[in-house]
């Protein structure tokens, strides 16, 4: 099937708006990746400090959550958004972003610029997660205590740990539910990377929350809070070739940024339709579509809660999942 359409960026903006959306800055790529770290440092310090249920639960949302945000500045990494300077790009978004939580850069920049390229089409490697939209209550609520519970963290980084025992040219893919990379030489830098992370946090007097709060965010909500990330980008939207239909904007409070959709993941729409814009850009491209009143044309959802209603409203189970 042909690529999806475009949309000419200058039927839209004037030269000065474009030049304003389009304009990356190295150092705010640099600080939003401090940021991830600076959060989840916080998180860890806050549960060390004062350690019961409460601020347990707390740091391991919130580090879940940034697990996630480490995951989209790789994904920022992929379209050339952290740095100016395409080697510090790469190497910032694969040892800094990507490794630390089991992906690869490289290899999900391939199958990641064919789900733009085949948006919501057959050849979309993505429609996988879209397709079966909308499914029943009961069938969200099994996934969700299944992410809650570890048994998807289980799933999708047994691979990982098989990929050891294999021949290098097996298992070389990204699972497109999680962003998790397969291959040996991935896992090796996987592990690698978290021993280093296991000695930092001892060495910072916080070992015991490298299980306690990383693990366990790692294991349960970053799968949940990926699977609404999921949802939310492309499902029940439209499989036309109008690419403004083809993703979705949704309008997250500060609540959901910070524990569902960190660093603008949430303007989808905006990130579809000109792919290069970087992150920190894309609520301002979100206010000029508003503006020209074009934004009646895209799909906006008011909150993530709208968008898992809309998901879940088949009113029979799906028999397989």
């Amino acid at each position: 099937m042909p690529a999806v359409p475009r949309i000419d960026p200058k039927t839209i903006f004037t030269a000065d708006e474009w030049a304003r959306l389009t304009r990356r800055s190295s150092a705010r790529g640099l600080w939003l990746v401090a940021h991830a770290w600076g959060t989840i440092g916080l998180a860890i310090a806050l549960v060390t400090l004062w350690p019961n249920p409460l601020t347990w639960l707390i740091a391991v949302m919130i580090v879940g959550t940034r697990q996630l945000g480490l995951a989209i500045l790789m994904h920022e990494a992929a379209h050339g958004g952290l740095h100016r300077d395409p080697k510090l790009n790469e190497w910032i978004g694969q040892w800094l972003c990507a490794v630390p939580v089991g992906a690869d850069l490289p290899a999900y920049r391939r199958y990641h610029l064919q789900h733009h390229k085949y948006t919501q089409q057959p050849e979309d490697p993505d429609l996988v997660l879209s397709a079966p939209f909308p499914i029943s209550k009961d069938s969200f609520v099994r996934k969700a205590v299944r992410d809650l519970t570890g048994q998807t963290f289980v799933k999708q980084r047994l691979p990982l740990l098989k990929a050891l025992f294999t021949p290098r040219a097996a298992g070389d893919s990204v699972d497109h539910e999680s962003f998790v990379a397969t291959g040996a030489d991935r896992t090796k830098r996987f592990l690698a990377a978290n021993a280093v992370l296991l000695v930092l946090f001892w060495l910072c007097g916080a070992g015991v929350w490298y299980v306690g709060v990383w693990l366990v965010a790692m294991a349960t909500w970053l799968p949940l809070v990926t699977r609404i990330r999921n949802i939310a980008e492309h499902a029940c939207t439209s499989t036309s070739a109008d690419p403004f239909t083809q993703a979705r904007t949704t309008l997250a409070n500060p609540l959901e940024r910070a524990l569902i959709a960190p660093y603008w993941v949430n303007y989808h729409a905006e990130h579809h339709l000109f792919m290069y814009l970087p992150c920190y850009n894309l609520p301002e491209a979100h206010r000029l579509l508003h503006d020209k009143g074009l934004v009646g044309r895209v799909t906006v959802a008011p909150s993530y809660l709208d968008v898992l209603k809309l998901a879940t409203a088949r009113q029979r189970a799906v028999a397989a999942e």
